[in-house]
């Protein structure tokens, strides 16, 4: 197992994402600086943005896809598909991951979890979720992320075609928010879903909205900064 342990050595980040997902990369590639973190990426097989069609994805697609990640001797392995990991909570993301991260020989980062925790970190209690998905997702991925805290509300685009949840613009996410959270509530706003522009909208919805917001890749993104950080910091201590 290969491990970045200096400032001079550039984490290389296996990336496991839907087939069909086109905004995860262009989102870790833009936060991620290059003289720290590389990023290479595989494919799991995904068209339907469903609970019957991810299933297939982790059972079928995702163990070779790691596998495959595995011979670039990889420091970090990101599974990256939200809806995909809430579908029985925390602990089946966690599960997955360290299946997968197994395959690849390195540790794994799950986002439904990468959430959990930034939204610890954030000390949100009442939490609304916005998603891009259909209702059964929309309420997998609020539940995934309700230990601690209250949803005061969880709603989604309707979108099935995994491909299309990269459609809606950062302005329509802001626009969607505001119509659906008017009158509501609440200390913090997760914004779900990999192939959602929700990173680029971020700082609009805080603004729009008066909250700290967490999506999907976002909280990937710090998780992959601090794991590199906890591994300098053992470097430095072990030096």
């Amino acid at each position: 197992m290969r491990s970045a342990t200096n400032s001079k050595s550039a984490l290389r980040v296996a990336l496991l994402v839907p087939s069909s997902n086109t905004v995860m990369e262009n989102d870790l590639h833009a936060a991620l600086p290059k003289n720290q973190f590389t990023v290479h990426t595989d494919r799991m097989y995904l068209v339907e943005t469903t609970r019957q069609a991810e299933q297939r994805m982790i059972e079928e697609y995702a163990p070779s896809a790691a596998a495959d990640l595995g011979t670039l001797e990889p420091d970090v392995l990101v599974f990256g598909c939200t809806s995909a990991g809430s579908l029985f909570g925390l602990d089946y993301d966690a599960k997955v991951c360290r299946e997968l991260g197994e395959r690849a020989g390195c540790p794994a980062i799950g986002v439904i979890s990468a959430v959990a925790d930034a939204l610890d970190r954030q000390a949100a209690r009442r939490l609304a979720v916005i998603t891009p998905y259909n209702e059964d997702l929309t309420n997998s991925v609020a539940a995934a992320v309700s230990a601690g805290r209250e949803i005061v509300c969880a709603y989604g685009m309707g979108i099935t075609n995994n491909v299309e949840l990269a459609d809606p613009a950062p302005a329509d996410i802001v626009a969607f928010a505001r119509e659906k959270l008017a009158g509501k509530k609440f200390d913090g706003l997760f914004v779900s879903c990999t192939n959602f522009r929700a990173y680029e909208a971020r700082a609009a919805l805080a603004e729009a909205l008066g909250v700290r917001v967490v999506t999907s890749n976002s909280a990937v993104i710090e998780a992959i900064q601090r794991f590199r950080s906890n591994g300098l910091q053992r470097a430095a201590q072990a030096a």
